[in-house]
């Protein structure tokens, strides 16, 4: 039998109409009464422009209040929310558009013009405002095995896959991160990561279900983040590694207010010099493990054992399971997740389910390894091991000793195709200091890694590629390798 649970922003302004839902640089504050009005007055909107129950709605924004108060709407309507990533081409965009069976797009005005050049029909929300609205009943449950949104991985390993999410799968994910990092009546989450991105999404999730406000920012700017933190009451901040260097290299002697609690570090493991940085620094990093299909985050570090387990991710989150298929030569294998928070598959594609689902446990692609203490430590992406005369390179073990180097910025590692060797690590740096040499870098590393695990090739560049996460997209550095 479906669980029903009333619908959480209706629940949430009628619990705590006049507090706070989303706070702006700016100064402006939405209550949670107010969102829950706007979010149904566009509903109504949307509805008079014929967007009925099921239908497959995308959203292309950047982070703002509208985007949000479209998502809230669509959900009272019984809609979807397709997640489109603003950084994608058309090409990739109407990839997407077809594959979720999308009859409508909605974009911020700023965005309107790039829109415009999709194949199927396109409105801004400002557009949607400025309708009347139809007298048509909105919802008042969630029933959380109802599709919520649909959002699309990166695609790096072929065309991508919308992973569906349920409510369920949204509301066990809030659930699980509050059993973990505990709530308090003072907590104000800052949200920079895209929404588009389920990181980003989530806090937008957790809000209406916590009864917790959100400062919410278009995009990352350290300085800003830094403000929020000391000055704007931020207790918790979602972020990924460059983000966490920039803040580290800001704070200086500086020390963060007692009431900030949290950094949620995501996005992939942490060079170790950059962790003891920011503990050196008394910022409370928590590492977490997720993925688009976990729904955010399904493994993190507890506040209790941050300091203690630098590099870990962490345990699962009390309604999740976590198990390595290791072999017997290492401990180190693929991991599996299970729990209600986890994706039941992926939109219009029965095949790519089937191989990455089974009896409810995810193939997540990812490895790493667990210790003694049950302690998950993520190694690499299974796609991004390097194989050389036998011997496994993870590029994040590089990558996390040269950035102990101080004159170096940022740094990427891929494999370069080798004739004697199958494969070598290859370095794209990021210098802080424009005269460190390729032999300094070299002699540091040859302290630090077996012989093997040293870069073959060592190349200057003036930025790494990323994605809308700041996430570091190796499968470009590679093409960056035979152009």
């Amino acid at each position: 039998m479906s669980e029903v649970i009333p619908h959480w922003l209706t629940k949430q302004a009628y619990l705590s109409p006049d507090q706070p839902a989303i706070e702006h640089v700016n100064g402006e504050i939405i209550t949670f009464l107010k969102l829950k009005e706007r979010s149904q007055a566009f509903a109504k909107k949307l509805a008079s422009s014929g967007v009925k129950k099921g239908a497959h709605i995308g959203i292309l924004s950047d982070n703002n209040t509208s985007m949000v108060i479209a998502i809230h709407a669509l959900s009272y309507i019984g809609a979807v929310s397709v997640m489109l990533n603003t950084r994608l081409t058309k090409e990739e965009l109407t990839y997407q558009i077809d594959d979720a069976a999308i009859s409508l797009v909605l974009t911020s005005d700023s965005l309107e013009e790039d829109a415009m050049d999709l194949p199927v029909s396109v409105k801004t929300f400002s557009e949607i405002d400025n309708l009347l609205e139809m007298d048509v009943a909105l919802l008042t449950e969630i029933n959380l095995d109802d599709t919520f949104t649909i959002i699309y991985t990166s695609g790096t390993t072929g065309f991508p896959k919308g992973v569906i999410h349920t409510y369920g799968n949204h509301w066990w994910s809030a659930i699980g991160s509050a059993l973990n990092l505990g709530l308090s009546a003072n907590d104000k989450w800052l949200a920079t990561l895209p929404i588009f991105h389920i990181g980003g999404l989530s806090i937008f999730i957790k809000s209406v279900i916590y009864g917790m406000p959100v400062y919410i920012l278009e995009k990352f700017d350290e300085i800003i983040v830094h403000d929020a933190i000391l000055q704007r009451g931020v207790t918790i901040v979602s972020v990924v590694t460059v983000m966490l260097q920039r803040l580290v290299n800001l704070i200086g002697e500086e020390h963060y207010p007692e009431t900030f609690r949290c950094m949620l570090l995501g996005g992939g493991p942490a060079p170790r010099p950059l962790l003891e940085k920011a503990k050196a620094s008394h910022i409370p990093v928590f590492q977490s493990y997720g993925m688009t299909e976990t729904s955010s985050q399904i493994v993190t570090l507890s506040p209790k054992d941050a300091l203690d387990k630098i590099g870990s991710s962490g345990k699962p989150l009390v309604p999740a399971q976590l198990r390595i298929a290791k072999t017997e030569e290492s401990p180190v294998g693929e991991i599996f997740v299970k729990g209600p928070m986890v994706t039941n598959g992926y939109f219009n594609k029965t095949e790519a389910t089937l191989k990455s689902i089974h009896d409810g446990w995810l193939a997540t692609g990812d490895l790493g390894y667990v210790d003694e203490e049950g302690f998950l430590y993520v190694v690499d992406r299974r796609k991004d091991l390097i194989i050389s005369g036998g011997e496994n390179i993870y590029p994040t073990e590089v990558e996390s000793v040269l950035s102990g180097m101080t004159q170096i910025s940022e740094v990427g590692v891929v494999g370069s195709d080798d004739d004697t060797w199958g494969q070598v690590p290859v370095a794209f740096i990021v210098a802080q200091d424009e005269k460190v040499t390729k032999e300094e870098i070299i002699t540091y590393a040859k302290k630090r890694l077996a012989k093997y695990k040293l870069p073959k090739q060592i190349h200057f560049v003036d930025h790494l590629p990323r994605n809308a996460s700041n996430k570091l997209v190796r499968t470009e550095l590679a093409k960056w390798l035979s152009s």
